[in-house]
């Protein structure tokens, strides 16, 4: 069973496990695996906001959910700008 927050906590939501954030980022398009979102938090600091109980981490669903939608950019037809204007070589 996956803990709730307490009713005074700011309303971020269900927390969820790593392996149930990874099933909500996939089912919105975003494919990450949970061993994916332990090392962003170990390794990197770009990952979704997560809460530890007891050095266990649990992801608020609503703020991963928005950390999920701000991974996914605007449908795009060509390159962005700067990067045609780029010569390699």
């Amino acid at each position: 069973m996956t803990p709730e927050l307490p009713a005074d906590a700011p309303a971020e939501g269900r927390l969820l496990t790593r392996a149930e954030a990874a099933e909500v980022l996939s089912a919105m398009g975003v494919r990450m695996k949970a061993a994916t979102l332990a090392r962003l938090w170990s390794t990197r600091s770009d990952g979704p906001p997560v809460r530890h109980i007891r050095s266990k981490p649990y992801y608020p669903r609503v703020l991963l959910e928005g950390w999920g939608r701000a991974q996914i950019s605007e449908l795009r037809t060509g390159a962005p700008p700067a990067a045609k204007g780029r010569r390699h070589g």
